[in-house]
């Protein structure tokens, strides 16, 4: 059942802690309302069109309740599904099915939102190079699904966590007093594995980036003009950063100045849930 970027032991650690908190002591309604060996059918359907995303955390969610539950899918990950589709089969227990539904949905629907999202954001850069990418603006303990789910959509990913890269922003630079500087500490003590980003809000920060060999430069929050001029001066030396206000209506022309990623929060943080429902 492991997927590219999850694997089933974070699956089921994960799954398992959220049937815990959601359980409690005992679903009183279920058990007290179904009998024990009672077996029913229940369809995965989606009620919205959109890309799918966690059809295995699903499947893992019914299972870890009970082995007996059996599960047809009819889609996978990163597929594009209609209104009306129906995703899975699922059969076995009733109590399990039940007791499993909200669970298996909320990973479903959250994820599935992401990666429709994602998408949007992606096909919405048309043909130009750029790649939208996410940001570390995720839900504590939730970040290494939602990265799933912009990967499932089509995105690049940005860094995991801290130790993933050095990206130095406005605050480090004011700390160090200059780009230069920052840049020749940490060069210091840094792992030759690691890659080195400064976040850039003006033209003349972006000549210092150049000269301390920064490896990625972001363009914060320029506008596009400034940033084709960045991009120009920049000429390859560097893979080359845009963020700030990006969101659906401005991605194409920020695209259009050669940059080649996009970074934005707004395809996990603002992304609706999709609509899929269980229904027996």
């Amino acid at each position: 059942m492991s997927s590219v970027l999850l694997h089933d032991f974070i699956i089921e650690e994960h799954v398992k802690n959220a049937l815990k908190e959601d359980i409690g002591f005992g679903d009183i309604t279920t058990d007290y309302l179904v009998g024990e060996d009672e077996v029913i059918t229940a369809k995965l359907n989606t009620r919205e069109d959109g890309i799918l995303c966690g059809i295995d955390i699903v499947e893992m969610v019914f299972k870890t309740l009970s082995k007996e539950i059996r599960i047809e899918k009819y889609f996978k990950d990163g597929e594009r599904i209609k209104k009306g589709d129906t995703l899975a089969i699922i059969t076995g227990p009733a109590r399990a099915v039940l007791i499993g539904e909200r669970t298996a949905l909320n990973y479903i629907q959250r994820l599935s939102g992401i990666a429709t999202e994602t998408n949007k954001y992606q096909v919405a850069i048309g043909d130009n190079k750029a790649r939208i990418t996410d940001t570390r603006k995720t839900t504590p303990g939730f970040r290494m699904f939602e990265k799933y789910a912009v990967f499932t959509g089509g995105a690049r990913l940005h860094r995991f966590n801290l130790a993933d890269c050095v990206m130095i922003k406005d605050n480090h630079i004011q700390f160090a007093g200059s780009i230069t500087n920052a840049v020749k500490k940490i060069r210091e003590k840094l792992s030759h594995t690691h890659k080195i980003e400064i976040e850039c809000d003006t033209f003349e920060q972006v000549k210092e980036a150049i000269e301390a060999k920064a490896d990625i430069i972001m363009l914060d929050n320029m506008n596009c003009d400034l940033m084709k001029k960045c991009v120009e001066l920049i000429d390859g030396r560097a893979m080359i950063e845009a963020s700030g206000n990006v969101t659906i209506d401005t991605i194409s022309e920020i695209a259009k100045t050669g940059v080649d990623v996009i970074s934005s929060s707004a395809i996990v943080a603002k992304a609706k849930t999709l609509d899929i429902a269980l229904d027996m």
